[in-house]
């Protein structure tokens, strides 16, 4: 029996989809991309001639994918400000819609995607990754097993030393909503929210520096940035106070004069135990009157003459459950109101930091 094919369209076709989107889907039987947009014509050609059929749409205009009865799902990932009108026209044609993260630019955006989901019947998921690691679905059966007991308490970390991205639109704030916050910020912030189980904001505070953006005397991992495009923050911080009473600190930075550099990690301390991703996936808590610290095994050691074979990318596998969702009818795993909390809460840290008042939700 012959298995059904999804046909895909990619709005989009920059780095995210050349990094990680495009390469995922194409390693799955059950899809076809077969039709590729960008602003710049000759990316979506690139785009087509490596992974799409010869008779491929390509185009400059999202809306002509849009327009094409067989394409039956689309990749939105263009800079954070078109997420929104992208996504909810894309739902209202009828398509199912992968939205690369973060949600939008601020909550009123996400929740017209959120409403244009339900009003469809369409399935739309964001693309937050890192719930796919080995660390994270192995934290999250044991938050979920009662391990850790009650999380009253959590640290999300994304912090780079000196790599701030040079490329692309990342520096522009009307392009993006903001700077590592919003780009890496919003993985930790989804990490820490997805492995408590907690979608409940009460309030929030937060704080963030333009500190680094005029230095010349850089260091930068991708060459030096322009002092004069730098419109986004190089740091902030949040503080949130969650309904149910928990604690959740928040850091994120694309250049912190640190040297204990952490990008998309998570802490959690609860009532019976805690966790971290600080060397590793670890856990602590008290047997037998001792402290213990426990350190799962999460790649596989073969013997001398055999080694197991690898574990496939957290792309992969986002993708693989992305398309097996649409094919059984069933939730993906990161669901839009999730995303949209995350958001919510990014916004909320925004508002805090230019207004320098707590933010309530």
């Amino acid at each position: 029996m012959e298995k059904p094919c999804l046909n895909i369209g990619i709005i989009g076709c920059g780095g995210i989809a050349n990094g990680k989107h495009m390469p995922a889907l194409s390693k799955i039987r059950e899809v076809r991309m077969t039709a590729f947009c960008d602003i710049i014509e000759e990316r979506a050609q690139k785009a087509r001639e490596k992974y799409g059929a010869p008779d491929s749409l390509v185009t400059t205009d999202y809306r002509k994918i849009l327009e094409d009865p067989s394409i039956d799902v689309v990749h939105v990932l263009t800079p954070n400000r078109w997420h929104s009108d992208i996504t909810v026209d894309a739902l209202e044609a009828g398509k199912h819609v992968m939205c690369e993260k973060p949600m939008a630019i601020n909550s009123e955006e996400a929740k017209k995607m959120l409403d244009a989901a339900a009003r469809t019947g369409k399935k739309l998921t964001i693309g937050y990754q890192s719930r796919q690691r080995p660390d994270a679905r192995y934290l999250k059966q044991e938050v979920e097993a009662g391990t850790l007991g009650d999380i009253y308490y959590a640290k999300a970390t994304a912090v780079r030393r000196r790599a701030v991205p040079t490329w692309g639109v990342f520096l522009d704030e009307y392009a993006q909503g903001g700077g590592p916050l919003i780009d890496i910020g919003t993985h930790a912030l989804d990490l820490t929210l997805w492995t408590m189980d907690n979608y409940r904001p009460k309030y929030c505070v937060g704080t963030n520096y333009h500190a680094l953006n005029k230095q010349t005397n850089q260091g930068n991992d991708w060459g030096n940035w322009d002092p004069d495009k730098f419109t986004v923050e190089d740091s902030a911080f949040g503080f949130i106070v969650m309904e149910n009473g928990a604690t959740i600190t928040l850091e994120a930075s694309w250049a912190l004069n640190v040297l204990d550099a952490r990008e998309a990690i998570t802490q959690l301390c609860g009532t019976l135990g805690g966790a971290d991703m600080l060397d590793g996936l670890r856990f602590n808590g008290i047997k037998n009157n001792q402290k213990y610290m426990f350190i799962p095994q999460l790649e596989g050691k073969g013997a001398a003459f055999y080694s197991a074979s690898k574990q496939p990318s957290s792309a992969d596998l986002e993708a693989r459950q992305w398309i097996d969702a649409i094919l059984c009818d069933r939730d993906p795993c990161v669901l839009p109101a999730q995303a949209y909390t995350v958001t919510r809460i990014l916004e909320g840290l925004y508002v805090s930091a230019k207004t320098g008042d707590i933010f309530r939700f």
